[in-house]
């Protein structure tokens, strides 16, 4: 398992057995509005610092964001190993380049 696979493990654990003090447990009691919020926060977070062109924070704004999208997934219900399993299906998709339409604006 890798360590998205292991922290998704985590956050299941945590929404059916909440922990006391749990950050994550926290987000669950408050609900999809607040975990909505916090990944759009999170987003715009790693946004700036991409941005800002600093990897140091960067890396971290990522990992913030990985971790409330698998709070968001949880919530929903959805499966992280069907997100796993659209990735695996892209990832087989690799040089498959889109061609671009040219669209006539005038019309």
């Amino acid at each position: 398992m890798n360590i998205i696979g292991e922290l998704n493990e985590i956050v299941l654990e945590r929404k059916n057995i909440p922990e006391e003090n749990s950050y994550t447990c926290y987000l669950f009691e408050k609900g999809m509005d607040k975990i909505l919020k916090k990944c759009g926060e999170e987003c715009t977070e790693m946004v700036i610092s991409a941005k800002n062109a600093d990897n140091a924070e960067l890396k971290n704004e990522v990992c913030d964001l990985i971790y409330h999208i698998l709070v968001l997934c949880a919530e929903a219900g959805l499966d992280w190993k069907d997100v796993e399993a659209v990735l695996v299906e892209r990832r087989n998709k690799i040089g498959n380049l889109k061609t671009m339409r040219n669209t006539d604006k005038n019309t």
